[in-house]
């Protein structure tokens, strides 16, 4: 049975910088009935910044908060539904300008939304370069996630490092012990581009937690770009978990 929508939007403009983490630092966030999902063994989280557009909750435009900012910390899981794997992701933290949208989010998802101030600047520069700069205040100061992107947009590689970063089509949060809540989120295979010049400064410690702050305040492991697209979030259903008697 199809579920129902619960939102739509445009996702533009995702800029993910990607870190790997001792997978023992993500084991408190994994919620009941998934695994992590490894890119070729190694534990990767990504700090993303992007922009909602034209969005609508149960088909409405809500005046004031249908165009605002993201940020995001979040990492890879996978879950098995008793026939195959469904690949998904799991948010540590959530920020957004609108506190309407986290309680919404919060309440109706078990997200982990927080309301801040937030801005962006995206600025052409020579060569068709576009230089992109997400902003959050907090504690009275400006956190900060950018970089510069090529003009050139190009299709993902199938099974390609981009891919496994930006092909997650399933998100979990844990409602209880033994439980999860399930969301599916649709959208076409995005286009990429290359990214270079990329930067994260924030107060890690007191928006992630101390245990991020080896992992965060490192060279990204890698860095990618897509250019985004409507998406559509269905509303979750529950799941638990299933004997793994066929899984691969």
């Amino acid at each position: 049975m199809t579920k129902r929508t619960f939102l739509t939007a445009q996702w533009r403009k995702l800029l993910m910088l990607n870190y790997e983490v001792d997978p023992a630092v993500l084991e408190p966030y994994l919620p009941p009935a998934t695994e992590l999902d490894l890119w070729q063994g190694k534990a990767l989280v990504s700090m993303v910044g992007f922009l909602f557009l034209d969005t609508r909750v149960l088909g409405v435009k809500w005046p004031w908060h249908v165009n605002f900012e993201e940020v995001n910390l979040r990492f890879y899981v996978r879950h098995y539904d008793g026939t195959h794997w469904k690949r998904g992701t799991v948010f540590v933290s959530e920020i957004v300008p609108k506190p309407i949208i986290a309680l919404i989010a919060n309440t109706l998802y078990n997200e982990h939304y927080r309301a801040m101030s937030m801005r962006h600047q995206i600025t052409q520069i020579d060569g068709g370069q576009t230089r992109l700069n997400f902003e959050w205040k907090y504690n009275g100061r400006w956190n900060k996630l950018g970089a510069t992107v090529d003009s050139d947009l190009h299709d993902m590689t199938p099974d390609s490092a981009e891919s496994f970063i930006f092909e997650h089509y399933w998100g979990y949060n844990a409602l209880n012990a033994t439980t999860s809540l399930e969301y599916q989120v649709e959208h076409i295979p995005w286009q990429i581009a290359t990214v270079s010049n990329a930067f994260f400064d924030a107060d890690v410690a007191s928006l992630y937690g101390d245990a991020f702050v080896p992992y965060l305040t490192a060279t990204p492991y890698s860095v990618f770009y897509a250019e985004g697209s409507n998406v559509a979030v269905r509303v979750a259903g529950k799941v638990r978990p299933v004997a793994k008697t066929t899984a691969v």
